[in-house]
């Protein structure tokens, strides 16, 4: 299980059985889904993926993933770990449509990369981003990621590789 983790408005700690419905809400709205892997994927395999959660990820310690709540409420998702695509540890974060707009993505990139830093002592912390998905793109450039590449998915689609170091 991963660590607590705090900010001035989020905690991040483990999911637990009850948060089910709320990931699959989160992964099944199409406004967050559509920047996320290859995009929406049945309510069925999302489900599944909530389930390896507990059966892979947080059974064998694989990596750390959170979920994300704000007042008691699940509002996102977060993760940091080990990719082949970027050779190094990668942030991987969504929030519910509704926490858009007021800082809480920014003030979660930044604890996403503290903890890579501090805890995993890693010397940068990197992140995937949709060429089209300009808003994280800048919100990840203003807290000093720089884009280092691109890859040209499969489907013509654009990824851009962006690492930061302390």
């Amino acid at each position: 299980m991963p660590p607590t983790l705090r900010t001035p408005r989020l905690l991040l700690d483990s999911y637990t059985p009850a948060d089910e419905e709320g990931f699959v809400a989160l992964f099944q709205d199409p406004r967050v889904s559509r920047w996320m892997g290859d995009g929406t994927a049945s309510e069925a395999a999302d489900r599944a993926l909530f389930g390896r959660i507990f059966s892979k990820v947080y059974a064998r310690e694989l990596f750390d993933v959170w979920a994300v709540r704000r007042g008691g409420l699940l509002v996102g998702h977060a993760e940091i770990k080990r990719t082949e695509t970027v050779d190094g540890h990668e942030i991987v974060y969504a929030l519910t449509p509704a926490a858009w707009g007021g800082g809480l993505g920014t003030e979660l990139a930044e604890a996403l990369v503290a903890y890579g830093f501090g805890t995993l002592a890693l010397t940068e912390v990197h992140a995937t981003v949709d060429a089209r998905n300009t808003a994280s793109l800048r919100l990840l450039g203003r807290i000093g990621f720089e884009h280092v590449r691109d890859v040209v998915e499969d489907d013509g689609g654009v990824t851009r590789v962006l690492t930061r170091r302390p």
